[in-house]
């Protein structure tokens, strides 16, 4: 047997990428049961499969409809925050989301891409982490290895390639620093949303 390089495998090779395929078969099977289980109308259900799948949520957390996981063991999401519709989160590198965060609809956070210069187009795991009060707008991109500081804003669209700091406002693509909040010591809290949205 050849791998795709059209190198021989040994059989101990071979069995090895054997297990890893049937791994890989499984978490994709999680991935889909999770898309379908975005389409029910109860977020208390959604909250409870997304939790027995290994997705880490704090209380009064909700997640709008049609969120899209992958790897959701590597996603950790705090007290009080709201994920909008249709918002993928990707804890292949691990992703971590404070508590009193808003990320509105539409919006990607990815922790794995490909290394462009690879000879293979090996991939690159990152961590993501997005702290405490921070406001992310719709459709906005957040790439992998990147760290959005506590109170940030993030504008509508924005591809955000690099760190932000605490009570920055940031736009563009590349996202950069449009503003600063005016609001440094918030005790805020989002409150109560829809249940069958």
């Amino acid at each position: 047997m050849k791998d795709k390089a059209g190198r021989n495998l040994t059989l101990d090779e071979l069995l090895r990428k054997f297990v890893l395929r049937c791994f890989t078969i499984i978490e994709e099977l999680t991935v889909y049961f999770l898309h379908l289980v975005g389409n029910i109308p109860s977020h208390h259900l959604r909250r409870l499969f997304y939790r027995l799948d290994g997705v880490t949520i704090g209380s009064c957390t909700t997640l709008h409809m049609y969120t899209r996981f992958y790897h959701p063991r590597g996603i950790r999401i705090g007290n009080d925050s709201v994920i909008g519709e249709y918002v993928v989160l990707d804890g292949r590198g691990k992703l971590t989301i404070g508590n009193h965060v808003d990320i509105a609809s539409e919006v990607m956070i990815y922790t794995s891409e490909h290394d462009i210069h690879s000879e293979n187009f090996a991939s690159i795991l990152e961590p993501v982490t997005i702290e405490d009060y921070i406001f992310i707008g719709p459709r906005a991109i957040i790439l992998p290895g990147v760290t959005i500081g506590k109170g940030a804003i993030v504008a509508a669209g924005a591809v955000v390639t690099k760190d932000v700091p605490s009570f920055t406002i940031v736009g563009g693509v590349p996202a950069k620093e449009i503003g600063k909040r005016a609001q440094t010591d918030p005790h805020y809290k989002l409150g109560r949303s829809a249940w069958f949205r």
